[in-house]
């Protein structure tokens, strides 16, 4: 028999331990919406009774016959500081498709993405996947490895958007960068040095597709990210101390990005 090379051994448990990964969401917000959204495939509800008649219509929605819990033993396995609120949803992680596909933009504007540099923090990405929800943004995209995976805690920031907003995961962040310019995106990172601001940068190039580059608190983007993209932009502040944390950077950058 011939032994398989190590590559494809890699890259065939990669491919099943992916296929056997699910998440639990919890909290009555994320729960809800998870389960009215078709493209998620849903496996386990856990609620006490209170939950259950409080999401009555979307178990219906659902169609997913849930599993009644005592409130103080909650039988799903989250962590005890899990705000639940009474309920529980195992999930597959969504899929939403190639980079090219999603990046392509419906026709109704320029469109703009965000990528994140090493944003680990689930509450940040939450919170920039409400953020890319409400600007209109095409996706918000990480890196495999050293970025937030999709868990309960990132839903629950989200409040719902996880289930509607683009949330990829590629393997190279240089090369995904370089697939969105050889589509014609212009590449902006964000740097509290940068000698012009997000307007400057887009001033005439609003009808341009944008993404969004943002690296994590403290240290930023990496020395590669920054060489990888057309231009390196700060957001303007009243003060000279002025400063955000990489969520709200993010929500000021789409809003001073906006296209036409």
């Amino acid at each position: 028999m011939v032994k398989k090379p190590k590559w494809v051994v890699e890259k065939e448990q990669a491919r099943r331990a992916a296929a056997a990964e699910t998440v639990w969401l919890f909290g009555l917000h994320a729960v809800r919406d998870a389960l009215v959204n078709p493209r998620r495939e849903k496996l386990r509800l856990v609620v006490t009774q209170n939950a259950e008649a409080k999401l009555s219509d979307a178990i219906a929605a659902a169609g997913i016959t849930p599993e009644i819990s005592d409130p103080r033993k909650f039988a799903a396995p989250l962590d005890p500081q899990s705000v639940h609120q009474g309920a529980a949803l195992e999930v597959k992680p969504l899929n939403w498709g190639r980079l090219e596909d999603v990046a392509l933009g419906d026709g109704s504007g320029a469109p703009r993405m965000v990528l994140l540099d090493r944003v680990t923090d689930p509450h940040n990405v939450g919170a920039i996947l409400r953020s890319a929800e409400v600007f209109g943004a095409q996706a918000v995209v990480g890196t495999l490895h050293h970025s937030a995976p999709e868990t309960g805690a990132l839903a629950k920031t989200a409040s719902g958007a996880l289930e509607r907003q683009p949330y990829l995961r590629e393997r190279n962040l240089a090369d995904t960068m370089e697939r969105l310019r050889a589509m014609g995106y212009l590449l902006l990172g964000l740097d509290g040095e940068a000698e012009q601001d997000i307007e400057a940068a887009l001033t005439g190039r609003r009808d341009r597709a944008v993404a969004l580059v943002l690296g994590a608190e403290g240290p930023g983007l990496r020395q590669k990210t920054k060489e990888t993209c057309d231009a390196l932009v700060r957001i303007d502040f009243a003060r000279d101390f002025g400063s955000l944390n990489v969520s709200n950077a993010a929500a000021v950058a789409l809003y001073a990005a906006r296209g036409t």
